[in-house]
């Protein structure tokens, strides 16, 4: 059985601004997924706190 993932929810990651797609882990708050990874997620706290 193949998995396609143009049939999954995606969003675009504001810190590396690429696709990702809808994952199991995140079924009960895909609304509030923002970031692809932690390391996006890491990254984007570094770049806000270091231009202030």
């Amino acid at each position: 059985m193949a998995h396609h993932k143009t049939r999954l929810p995606s969003k675009v990651c504001p810190v590396c601004e690429r696709p990702f797609y809808w994952r199991k882990k995140w079924e009960l708050n895909w609304e509030r997924v923002t970031y692809c990874s932690e390391r996006c997620r890491r990254r984007r706290k570094q770049s806000t706190s270091a231009s202030s």
